[in-house]
């Protein structure tokens, strides 16, 4: 199978799970199973090619990054208010994610754990859309330092490959008290920061398996994210207000038989 191809199948699995609370670094170890493009290398490409998603989010919440750096008046959400709650969301999961770093790609990058963390998600959020918090926080410029802490440690629940960054922080959001649209649009801002930190630890670490004929690899994986990115978010920012996270526990439940059969069995 043509490298090429398979990058470009690989870039559009990160894109559209990436920000669905469906878990993208599941998808991608099962596509990357199925393809049998496995390995450390392998690995590292699915990590690398987060940046094209991260930039689809940079690209649609332009005016938002903008505002952590030239805020405007009346908007609390910016400057280094912004920055700050930012910093408290990708403070846990960046502490685990440095200490269990080694540990998580040697064994949770199965697809017997990715089944597990599938289910478990899928579960978790079948319960938290039943017990119907109240939201206190219903703009992103309510959002509390306190809220901001809660999300990201939920979001340590995203280095369980298959659980989903999305699904732990929108879940975490709406916990504590934020709207479930403004949750989603929190858990894309917040990704930038978490997954940039995340793609440059491991670029660093990895970066000697790699030659300058791997750069049309990487670059068709950045280009195919960041167009499924787009399109991924903007449907699901439509969809956020009017559907619960139900259907997408649902997908999850229904993948897992799946998995079982032709990956684990």
């Amino acid at each position: 199978m043509d490298n090429l191809f398979v990058a470009f199948i690989l870039s559009i699995v990160e894109g559209l799970t990436e920000y669905l609370p469906v878990s993208s670094s599941g998808h991608l170890i099962l596509a990357s199973n199925l393809l049998g493009f496995v390995g450390e290398k392998a690995d590292t490409f699915n990590v690398v090619i987060q940046l094209g998603a991260i930039m689809a989010v940079v690209v649609l919440y332009w005016e938002r990054f903008w505002g952590l750096l030239q805020p405007k008046p009346y908007v609390r959400f910016a400057g280094m208010r912004g920055i700050f709650l930012l910093f408290l969301t990708c403070l846990p999961a960046c502490i685990m994610g440095l200490l269990l770093h080694s540990t998580i790609k040697h064994y949770l990058f199965t697809p017997t754990t990715v089944l597990m963390a599938l289910v478990v998600g899928a579960i978790m959020m079948i319960v938290v859309e039943r017990r119907k918090f109240r939201p206190t926080c219903v703009t992103l410029d309510e959002m509390t330092p306190k809220m901001a802490l809660g999300i990201g440690c939920f979001q340590c629940l995203s280095l369980w490959p298959g659980f989903s960054r999305s699904a732990s922080t929108i879940m975490g959001g709406m916990i504590l008290g934020a709207r479930r649209n403004v949750a989603a649009e929190y858990s894309f801002i917040a990704a930038v920061p978490i997954m940039i930190a995340a793609t440059g630890y491991d670029m660093l670490k990895s970066w000697h398996l790699f030659t300058a004929a791997d750069i049309p690899f990487f670059a068709v994986g950045m280009v195919g994210a960041f167009v499924s990115a787009l399109i991924a978010i903007k449907a699901f920012v439509a969809l956020v207000g009017r559907v619960t996270l139900v259907p997408f526990a649902v997908y999850r439940l229904l993948l897992a038989p799946f998995i079982y059969y032709f990956m684990v069995n």
